[in-house]
């Protein structure tokens, strides 16, 4: 499994190797060792999975969980095609306002980690595409949140409003700016405490992640 960091603080895609042949195909789209080398901690205790269907031209996003408690997520695309986009919505962060893009698909399996607090949107490409997550949080309504993903100051690569197929929460969703202003966004440091929190064995005895 190969690794690359992407251009918001702590988030990284993964490709697994795929392994084809006349029956179909195999692969591993989580791979403990190669995200600890990578990430620099084990995976967090997944609390929950959550499994997404959607038709082509949906936008679900920008989404983030209130922090504390936040929420870490690993998501992959197990059918169809999608435009992952990780938008770093911590206030305080180095890569403030960033974002990046993977795309998801069943060909190379592409594997996306977010750590906690940062915004997450995708946009299917194709009707019937599958998005797998395993989450270190359950799921509680009143601690999910969103930003706009037409916030021209971010400039998204997706379509305009009257193309995407939208809930209405991302419908009516602030800027960035706007969320920022009404002190809704999660603060860099509480998201950093929050994350290490996740292993306390491992940061106490100063082992993988102690110091990132």
């Amino acid at each position: 499994m190969k690794a690359r960091e992407l251009a918001v603080a702590g988030a990284f895609a993964f490709v697994p190797e795929v392994f084809p042949d006349d029956r179909g195909l195999f692969l591993s789209p989580f791979q403990q060792e190669a995200f600890e080398a990578a990430v620099g901690h084990p995976l967090f205790p997944v609390r929950q999975t959550n499994h997404s269907l959607s038709r082509r031209g949906v936008l679900r996003g920008i989404h983030y969980t209130v922090t504390p408690p936040g929420t870490a997520k690993y998501v992959y695309c197990a059918r169809g095609r999608s435009l992952d986009i990780v938008v770093d919505v911590r206030v305080g962060s180095p890569t403030y306002g960033r974002w990046d893009s993977v795309l998801l698909d069943q060909q190379d399996f592409k594997g996306v980690y977010f750590p906690v607090g940062v915004g997450h949107a995708f946009l299917a490409l194709e009707d019937d595409t599958v998005m797998s997550y395993m989450l270190s949080g359950e799921y509680v309504p009143q601690n999910e949140l969103a930003v706009s993903a037409f916030d021209p100051a971010l400039g998204l690569p997706v379509p305009d409003g009257q193309e995407a197929v939208l809930s209405e929460r991302d419908t009516v969703a602030p800027t960035l700016e706007a969320a920022r202003e009404a002190g809704t966004l999660p603060e860099y440091a509480a998201c950093r405490e929050a994350e290490a929190a996740l292993w306390p064995t491992a940061h106490a005895s100063g082992g993988p992640g102690a110091d990132r």
